[in-house]
């Protein structure tokens, strides 16, 4: 729950803090500019709020690794992808958006601090706690951060703290831990695709590295 709330925290304050003139800058999601990625946000943080008010009844199917399914690259064909830049693009003022984004991530950040961990929610057609759910949005948030700041190298990055809970958790979906020369930050883009590995890198890795990407979904 800590991590949760410190990776958000932090991502929401880089979002207020970038500089209208750069949401038309590109971010680290393939074909996606930074107003588009913090419109995904505005949809990630209505998600937390409409998952932890969807209680179950049933015995957890899933946890924070098991919440995230491995998927293929985007094929531009989801039409929730499609409609993430046109919906972006329909706010005009950033300042418009960045509203929104605070005003449903603030509300998303308090939910997330008022939840039981033990109570079982229900989401993507599986039950997990509260706990779990708010645990595996950790590496989401983290990986967001770091989308939003590939084009903006003076904001700032995300605590250490949310970079290594994320690695570790990208490890436990990957079944296999990242050399330790690799940092946090390029164990996290390079694990999942967001950067090309070197040729150093690639041969630490090992057989993990023909596994690599992990498409998260």
């Amino acid at each position: 729950m800590t991590e949760f709330s410190r990776s958000w925290s932090a991502l929401l304050r880089v979002v207020s803090d970038v500089p209208d003139e750069d949401f038309d800058q590109p971010s680290g999601c393939r074909g996606w500019l930074v107003r588009d990625l913090v419109c995904h946000l505005v949809i990630d943080a209505q998600d937390v709020l409409i998952t932890l008010v969807t209680p179950a009844d049933t015995a957890p199917t899933a946890d924070a690794t098991t919440y995230w399914d491995l998927v293929g690259p985007p094929t531009g064909d989801d039409p929730l992808d499609a409609l993430i830049p046109r919906l972006a693009a329909a706010y005009g003022d950033p300042a418009l958006l960045k509203f929104h984004l605070d005003d449903v991530g603030a509300a998303a950040g308090r939910a997330a601090e008022l939840a039981d961990p033990a109570a079982r929610v229900s989401t993507k057609g599986k039950v997990l706690t509260a706990g779990d759910y708010l645990a595996a949005y950790v590496l989401e948030w983290t990986l967001h951060h770091l989308d939003l700041i590939a084009r903006l190298p003076s904001a700032p990055r995300p605590p250490a703290e949310s970079l290594a809970a994320a690695r570790t958790a990208l490890e436990r979906i990957a079944g296999a831990r990242f050399p330790g020369e690799l940092s946090d930050t390029d164990a996290l883009l390079i694990g999942t695709g967001r950067r090309t590995p070197t040729a150093d890198e690639t041969a630490a890795l090992g057989g993990l590295g023909e596994r690599l990407p992990l498409i998260l979904g």
